[in-house]
């Protein structure tokens, strides 16, 4: 009579490999968030003061709207730009998209001091934007120092974060589907929104949720380009942290973004688009589509 062992139900050794990532995460970002948390509360007594002032106080409030207002421009400018081009990625010859992949891949490669000390230059009064609108007789026009100068700049630098996703998505589509639905009288545009549209959106979720994260706490550029009339929401952590010496209020206000960052990308991955870490986006069709 032959027994067959059980199987066991304890952690399997694989998984132990996992301990040293988990920890260094425990204590490099969970650790901090916590301690952040609490802060934000008020020691020793509990408080929601902080919190309400975030939205109470004349000033944090613009900041906030401003800084919000900046990143939805920064996201629409990027769709606008990327689409086009990701579509361009997805239609072309590998060799030309080799091409056109490392041209959306050079902002990484290029150091972000570097990269944002050229927009200076190029922003500056005397520099190359002003003289063009001189040239065309508009005088005065200068973006350095201006809201306006920090989303061009976020703009470019933000680029890549729709391109690689957008691509990831148009590039698996089956284009065969518009040439039937071309075959079967349909018009360009409406073989497009019809069939194109509705396979792409997890790409255009997935890339906008994105950017617009990104341009939420986005820091070196405003601090750069920007000045301290206009400034943003990291910049407002930043001066609370280092100058103000207010951690709760830095706290609540770091709270804040992370939860309307953890509900976008909740949000995303529910519409059918996977955002990673870096980046890489993986779709998949929503149950109630299939």
């Amino acid at each position: 009579m032959t027994t067959t062992a059980r199987p066991r139900h304890g952690l399997r050794p694989s998984w132990l490999l996992l301990i040293p990532g988990l920890a260094l995460l425990a204590v490099v970002l969970l650790l901090p968030l916590f301690q952040s948390l609490l802060r934000s509360f008020g020691t020793p007594e509990f408080t929601l003061e902080h919190y309400t002032s975030l939205f109470t106080d004349g000033v944090t409030l613009t900041i906030l709207l401003r800084t919000a207002t900046t990143a939805v421009v920064v996201t629409l400018v990027t769709f606008v730009l990327g689409f086009p081009y990701a579509y361009l990625m997805a239609r072309v010859s590998p060799r030309v998209r080799g091409v056109l992949l490392v041209i959306v891949l050079v902002p990484f490669w290029t150091s972000v001091m570097a990269r944002n000390f050229a927009w200076v230059i190029i922003l500056q009064r005397g520099g190359p934007v002003q003289s063009i609108f001189e040239f065309f007789g508009i005088q005065d026009v200068v973006f350095y120092g201006d809201v306006v100068g920090v989303t061009i700049a976020m703009s470019q630098v933000m680029l890549p974060f729709m391109v690689l996703p957008l691509y990831s998505v148009l590039g698996s589509i089956d284009r065969r589907l518009l040439l039937a639905a071309r075959g079967l009288g349909s018009s360009p545009l409406v073989a497009f929104w019809k069939i194109y549209w509705p396979l792409a959106r997890g790409g255009v979720v997935s890339g906008i949720i994105l950017v617009f994260t990104l341009s939420i706490g986005f820091y070196v550029t405003p601090a750069l380009l920007g000045s301290p009339q206009e400034s943003l929401l990291a910049q407002l952590l930043a001066t609370r942290t280092t100058q103000l010496l207010d951690f709760a209020g830095a706290g609540a206000l770091g709270m804040l973004v992370l939860v309307v960052t953890l509900v976008l990308v909740a949000w995303a991955n529910r519409f059918g688009g996977t955002i990673s870490a870096v980046g890489v986006v993986s779709t998949s069709q929503r149950k109630d589509d299939s």
